[in-house]
């Protein structure tokens, strides 16, 4: 006597089979075009051009390759004489330690190395 599948199982193995070709085929398709970014990239080479928006990640993928922008800037120190300490701009560009002193008193300082500077 030959049993006969329900049409629960029917529908159920229709759908795993359909959601496994989607899945296989959309990683394939991301797989693809991930090789071609980096492709590009190693190359040197431009980006595709797409209309619409760039990815956001195209400017950044030259910049990573090649080793960044090659130098960084300086770090800034506390505008107050004497102060060797890391300024913040949490604290309006002065360390931690000095940032209770007035603005006024800061920009005088500020002013103080500038004309110091331009002496040198």
């Amino acid at each position: 006597m030959a049993r006969t599948a329900s049409p629960q199982n029917v529908l159920r193995s229709l759908v795993d089979d359909f959601v496994s070709r989607l899945v296989a085929t959309i990683e394939a398709d991301a797989s693809q075009r991930a090789k071609q970014m980096v492709m590009t990239a190693l190359e040197g080479g431009t980006l595709p051009r797409r209309r619409g928006r760039p990815p956001k990640f195209a400017s950044f993928a030259k910049i990573a390759i090649s080793g960044g922008s090659g130098r960084r800037r300086p770090k800034q120190l506390c505008p107050v004489p004497g102060c060797n300490n890391a300024a913040a701009p949490v604290f309006g560009m002065v360390c931690k330690d000095h940032r209770d002193v007035p603005k006024s008193q800061i920009k005088k300082f500020r002013e103080a190395r500038r004309a110091e500077k331009s002496k040198s």
